[in-house]
């Protein structure tokens, strides 16, 4: 709780920090506050309320990033639907499958991983999709956002503040 969400000096969001961070920030005046909790922190010197969403100052060099491959972003990739049955499912009831499987040369990607029930992943085991009829929710591909920016959106974590803020986060 009381995490803080960090933007681009032109409001893109880049990621949730600690509020601790975030405090250090403010007090080294390289941030913005432009929302705030209503718990504060008390210095000798300072009293702040703590920061629930702060703003660079200045623009930042962007940095590429890859979004990691792993079984959580790919549930969050897919919105935590199966993408052979199409229903939506909780993370304990998922796991992934290669649509290429692995033993007829199919790669870990992100292009060649989807997920899956674990009914849909045993029916199709090691078969290929057309002899199963099996059609995909979407086409796979990379994330170029950062999936906890949808978990936030969709789960309800975060500050209220902060989805106005990340409704333009994924793409």
């Amino acid at each position: 709780m009381d995490n803080t969400l960090l933007l681009s000096a032109g409001f893109e969001p880049i990621r949730v920090i600690s509020w601790k961070k975030a405090v250090t920030l403010v007090v080294l005046g390289k941030v913005e506050v432009l929302e705030a909790y209503q718990r504060e922190v008390r210095s000798p010197s300072l009293t702040l309320k703590l920061p629930a969403v702060i703003k660079l100052q200045r623009y930042l060099k962007p940095i590429p990033r890859r979004v990691k491959f792993s079984r959580q972003n790919l549930f969050s990739r897919d919105n935590y639907t199966c993408q052979y049955c199409h229903r939506h499912y909780p993370a304990g009831q998922l796991t992934y499958d290669h649509i290429v499987p692995r033993s007829k040369g199919g790669k870990t990607s992100w292009t060649n991983v989807v997920t899956s029930c674990v009914r849909c992943n045993l029916k199709k085991g090691n078969k290929h999709l057309k002899s199963l009829n099996y059609k995909l929710l979407k086409e796979p591909r990379e994330p170029r956002w950062l999936p906890q920016f949808s978990q936030i959106l969709h789960g309800g974590n975060g500050h209220p503040a902060w989805r106005s803020y990340l409704a333009y986060a994924k793409a």
